[in-house]
């Protein structure tokens, strides 16, 4: 991936050099989407460096494929680059060339070494702790440079960072295996270091944080941008009358903001106005701390000029709206008048414009982009039709465009592409257009009454990968809002298979599942469909120790539900599990406001239940 980003900033800077000022409007949506993509791998490669190494591991095969994925996203933005239209040298045309085709016959490659190693650890975890080799754990931990004390300790707490960020998705397996990793860890730590090689670690550690500690310091708040959080080392005044740094504020007028950030009012004028008194007693705050004020005056040119762009934003804005103005009117003239190819382009041009920005959005929409999108639904050419519902999802977040693509007839279309379509990628953002249009209450029903749209969703939510069956359970808990669409969703089987995806450690939608199923609890067809289940509740009593905020909300709400209006059968199996009381007890100490109090309510059940045959709960 590093190789092939080097390739594509060779061509980025013989672009810019060029100096040209009018560049095809198929070359900017390329060049937006390679900088999507390339920020997409740059987060992906910084939580890779930053997170759990053996966790890291494990995925092996899930973070193959994502950066297989990106590849065939740079392909496929390739595919709309006009290079013979560029200012650029032979050299780099042909590199770029080689680039696009490999791109584009490039298959998903796992590192069997890696699969290797991984399996080995895998063993490691499932063996009893004093049964293990003390040097394959540690050629397994040297092989992804886990070589030091400090490297073990630090491994554990990322692997506790870990536990909470799978919670709400990961389910109750993958929590577990994390806790079993940060386990094996703990144990390996303390077999393969004597004391006194820990002990001189420790020192060492100890060193450096007092050393860390010695030059920290605390920034007052009122000195504290509002939006960057940092010192402020030139502070100006906006039109609103909130004070901000200079180089935060200008970028984010830059980036299309007309509103004060701290208090949401429109801005009447972009200039930025010095708050001298304020600068006056940072400066005075920075000598008496001993801080240097070197940084402030070394990018005081550079935040000028940004501060220049500021000043002059409105009317680059509106030269950037008219440039999309022509380009959307070119785009759908392509996708109105021409050829398959060509209408298979044209639609990922309107994709990728659509991809950023409300007044891209709307313009595209004025165009009159839509009914042409909705009648290539029913495309027979995959990547016509996955690029046609991927650019209505895109213009749906605009919420005009809602009522615009409804009015359309869309929702047939889109269910057709959700039920049989010809790509997953189309049938999932098909889900996820659902979504969006359903955000609108009167459109919860329409899209309802169409015969097919929940059980479809249902089909999605078995079949989907797992950004499918979140888009799917997104989409199904807001139609579920309307009381009918809770009948449907029930009728169409999702009970069994929202119960079944909790207990799936790669499904990774425990939080939606759970709230799809907390909305149908309110419905008799789904309490009892709820109750048929003999694995929930123990599975629930697990979510109220290991879930998330969310997690503990919706399992609390669902076990309050299930022991209401005759649910003793429950209830006693809450009494007889002995994990129940102190998770309960727990929830409704430590818990939200809403958590504690649906625990509180369920203890006094309990408790009635309790104190009919046994002794009361103590």
């Amino acid at each position: 991936m590093l190789r092939r980003i080097k390739v594509l900033t060779s061509l980025f800077e013989e672009i810019q050099e060029s100096n040209n000022p009018m560049l095809p409007p198929s070359s900017v949506l390329c060049l937006s989407e390679l900088f999507s993509v390339i920020r997409r791998v740059k987060s992906t490669m910084e939580g890779c460096k930053n997170g759990s190494s053996l966790w890291g591991l494990i995925q092996t095969e899930r973070l193959s494929n994502q950066f297989h994925v990106f590849v065939k996203e740079i392909a496929r933005a390739l595919d709309i680059l006009p290079l013979s239209l560029l200012t650029v040298t032979v050299d780099i045309k042909e590199q770029i060339e080689l680039l696009h085709r490999q791109a584009k016959r490039v298959e998903l490659y796992v590192d069997p070494k890696e699969i290797q190693t991984r399996d080995v650890l895998l063993t490691l975890m499932a063996s009893e702790k004093n049964m293990f080799d003390v040097e394959t754990v540690k050629h397994v931990f040297n092989s992804v440079g886990l070589k030091t004390v400090l490297d073990y300790e630090e491994e554990m707490s990322k692997l506790e960072d870990e536990v909470h960020k799978q919670a709400g998705t990961g389910g109750l397996i993958v929590v577990s295996n994390i806790n079993k990793l940060i386990s094996l860890v703990s144990y390996a730590k303390s077999m393969v270091f004597n004391e006194e090689s820990e002990e001189n670690d420790v020192r060492q550690v100890s060193g450096s944080v007092g050393k860390s500690t010695s030059a920290s310091f605390n920034v007052p708040d009122e000195f504290r941008c509002p939006i960057s959080l940092d010192l402020m080392k030139d502070p100006v005044i906006v039109a609103s009358g909130h004070t901000y740094d200079r180089s935060s504020i200008a970028q984010w007028i830059n980036t299309g903001h007309y509103t004060c950030p701290k208090s949401g009012q429109r801005l009447i004028h972009m200039a930025l106005i010095p708050n001298y008194a304020l600068k006056s007693l940072v400066h005075q705050w920075c000598q008496e701390n001993n801080i240097p004020l070197m940084e402030c005056s070394s990018n005081a040119e550079s935040e000028k000029k940004t501060c220049e762009k500021a000043i002059d934003h409105i009317s680059a804005t509106k030269v950037a709206i008219d440039s999309v103005k022509r380009t959307a009117e070119f785009v759908v003239g392509k996708l109105a008048m021409g050829s398959v190819d060509i209408q298979r382009q044209a639609a990922y041009e309107l994709r990728l414009l659509a991809k950023t920005g409300m007044d891209n959005r709307r313009i595209i929409a004025e165009a009159g982009a839509i009914p042409f999108l909705v009648t290539m639904l029913s495309s027979n050419d995959p990547r016509t039709q996955e690029n046609a519902v991927t650019a209505l999802l895109n213009l749906s977040i605009f919420d005009n465009n809602k009522i615009l693509i409804m009015a359309a007839g869309a929702i047939k279309n889109i269910v057709d592409v959700l039920e049989s379509g010809k790509t997953m990628e189309a049938r999932e953002n098909a889900a996820a257009a659902i979504f969006s249009l359903s955000m609108i209450d009167d459109f919860k029903v329409a899209i309802g009454a169409h015969s097919q749209a929940i059980p479809a969703l249902v089909g999605l939510l078995r079949e989907g990968t797992t950004t499918g069956k979140r888009d799917a359970a997104m989409a199904l808990c807001n139609l579920a809002l309307y009381n009918a669409n809770k009948l449907k969703t029930v009728a169409a089987g999702a009970v069994p298979l929202l119960i079944e995806l909790l207990m799936d450690d790669k499904a990774g939608i425990t939080d939606d599942a759970l709230g799809v199923l907390a909305l149908l609890l309110s419905c008799p067809q789904g309490l009892e469909a709820i109750k048929k289940s003999r694995p929930l509740v123990p599975l629930l009593i697990d979510l109220l120790r290991f879930g998330s905020a969310k997690g503990k909300e919706n399992s609390i709400t669902l076990l309050l539900g299930l022991c209401k209006d005759g649910g003793e059968e429950v209830a006693r199996r809450l009494l007889i599990n002995p994990r129940s009381i102190p998770s309960l007890q727990s929830l409704a100490t430590d818990g939200s406001p809403k958590a504690r109090r649906k625990a509180n309510a369920l203890l006094r059940l309990l408790n009635r239940c309790c104190s009919q045959s046994h002794n009361p709960i103590g």
